[in-house]
Order: structure tokens, then C-alpha cells, then sequence
């Protein structure tokens, strides 16, 4: 009988052992800034992790999203899962929500569609400029004087999102680290964002930059001119630039962020280790 007791006490304790603790989900916070730049409120999610007490004060990477009304939840999931699994670091996102995306996520006029057909929904297009004005000057200082942030910034962006962010890089190229674009219309404005690479790449001054961009089974043009962009970066032969081009041919346009999210943030931290400053 005492031997059955401390088996049985035995037994209890393993399983009492193996009983998981509670994990707390982290929740966004929504917030209201007020642009100088756009004239406009601008309302914000932004997801904070939790850390334990002997990482309380850990600088954090800040990672802004575009459409963050379409993808923060997804991205922002990705994030707590991978950085809690030691994947990736714990990073703050930012989640920039859309008043007239097509007003901020053009970097000029055009009122043509894909097919080129007048289209006058996009009458308000090519405002990204005073977008990423606001980003800078406005939302990054807010950011940074709210929370204990690192030096590492990225940025990510889906369709006329990815255009967006390959023309920071472009035009800002030093304003973030990394650079993620997602099926990035470049056929906009007749294919401007194309032109662009072509003119700019050669003279990019860059530091160490990443950048991460792909491409689902879109029809017509739209692939071609990722894989058009593809070969001009690997033309350029960027020493400070490294990148990663992926193709999702089993994706439609609105699907590819899903799996395409995921591949991007374990490019930008391949070699991350959990004692890394970044």
C-alpha cells in the first residue's frame, strides 16, 4: 500500500507538471493622432508585447504597417507567436489605418486602372509623398516618444501598400531597415514605381537595408512586372541591399499576404538570436 500511495503521488506530480501556464494574449491599443501634414485625424493600432520584469526595459524594433485595417491582426499574430517562441525579437507594431488609400499609397496622379480604363475612383491619387512626410516628422516621433523603441524600423505594405513601400526605399532609403512589399502594384501610373527603379537604383545610398517583396497568381501583366523589378535589384548588385523575391502561384492577391507575412519576417531575422541586441 505505501508503495501504490507513492506511485500515485508520483503520477500527480508528472502531470501536474506538464500542465501548461496561462498565456495573456496581447491586445492592440487604438489611438488618434492629429497630422499637421495631412491636415486630417489618423487613427492607429498599435500592439505592444508584454515582456517578463528582467526585459521591462528593452528597446523594441517598431515594425509600421500599411492598410493596417486589412493586416495588422494577421501580421501582429505572426509577430507574438514567433517572438514568443523565440523566432524572432518582440517587436511594437503599428498599424496605420486608411482614410484614402489610394490618395496615400500613390506616388503620383493617374487615373487609369489595371486595364486602363478611366477609373474615377482613383481622381484622388498621388499623395503618397506627403504621406511619408507624415510618417517620418509625425507618426514616427510619436511612436518613439510613447514607448521604449530600438533604432529598428520597417516597413510593410501589400498592393498599392507595396508600391508604397518600394518607393520609400527609393526615396527614403535610410528611413527604415527593412522593406516588405506584398504583390506591390507596379503597373500603377504606367508602371511609375518601375521607372523609378530603373532611374534611382544605381545611386541608392543604402546601408545594410533588407528588402522582401513576392508575388501571388495575379493575372495578366502584374507578375511580369514583379519579375521585371526582380531582375533590375539583381542587376544592381547592391552590396548594402539584401534581398528575397518569392512567388505564391497557388495565392490570389488577397490570400498571398498570409503565407507571404510569414516569409518576409523570417527573412529579415534569419540570423536573429535571442541574446541579440536587435
Amino acid at each position: 500500500m505505501r508503495y501504490l500511495i507513492v506511485f500515485l503521488l508520483f503520477i500527480s506530480s508528472q502531470v501536474t507538471a506538464q500542465v501548461p501556464a496561462l498565456y495573456n494574449h496581447v491586445s492592440n491599443e487604438v489611438h488618434l493622432l492629429h497630422s499637421k501634414v495631412l491636415q486630417q485625424d489618423r487613427q492607429l493600432y498599435i500592439q505592444v508585447p508584454h515582456l517578463d520584469s528582467a526585459a521591462a526595459n528593452t528597446a523594441l524594433p517598431v515594425l509600421y504597417l500599411l492598410d493596417g485595417e486589412n493586416h495588422f491582426h494577421l501580421l501582429a499574430a505572426y509577430i507574438e507567436y514567433l517572438s514568443h517562441w523565440q523566432v524572432i525579437p518582440p517587436m511594437i507594431v503599428v498599424g496605420i489605418i486608411s482614410v484614402d488609400r489610394v490618395k496615400d499609397l500613390t506616388p503620383t496622379n493617374s487615373v487609369l486602372n489595371f486595364s486602363g480604363k478611366v477609373d474615377s475612383s482613383y481622381k484622388t491619387s498621388g499623395g503618397n509623398e506627403p504621406f511619408l512626410t507624415f510618417v517620418q516628422q509625425e507618426l514616427m516621433p510619436y511612436v518613439e516618444a510613447k514607448y521604449k523603441t530600438s533604432a529598428v524600423k520597417i516597413l510593410a505594405g501589400h498592393s498599392f501598400g507595396g508600391i508604397t513601400t518600394l518607393n520609400c526605399l527609393l526615396t527614403r532609403p535610410s528611413l527604415f531597415d527593412a522593406y516588405i512589399a506584398i504583390s506591390p502594384s507596379l503597373w500603377f501610373a504606367n508602371k511609375f514605381v518601375l521607372h523609378l527603379t530603373e532611374k534611382r537604383l544605381p545611386q541608392l545610398a543604402l546601408a545594410n537595408q533588407k528588402l522582401f517583396y513576392s508575388v501571388g497568381n495575379e493575372d495578366g501583366s502584374f507578375r511580369q512586372d514583379v519579375v521585371r523589378f526582380d531582375r533590375l535589384i539583381k542587376k544592381g548588385r547592391l552590396k548594402n541591399l539584401e534581398h528575397r523575391y518569392k512567388e505564391y502561384p497557388a495565392e490570389s492577391h488577397m490570400s498571398e499576404p498570409i503565407p507571404a507575412y510569414y516569409d518576409a519576417l523570417r527573412f529579415i531575422y534569419k540570423d536573429w538570436k535571442p541574446d541579440s541586441v536587435k
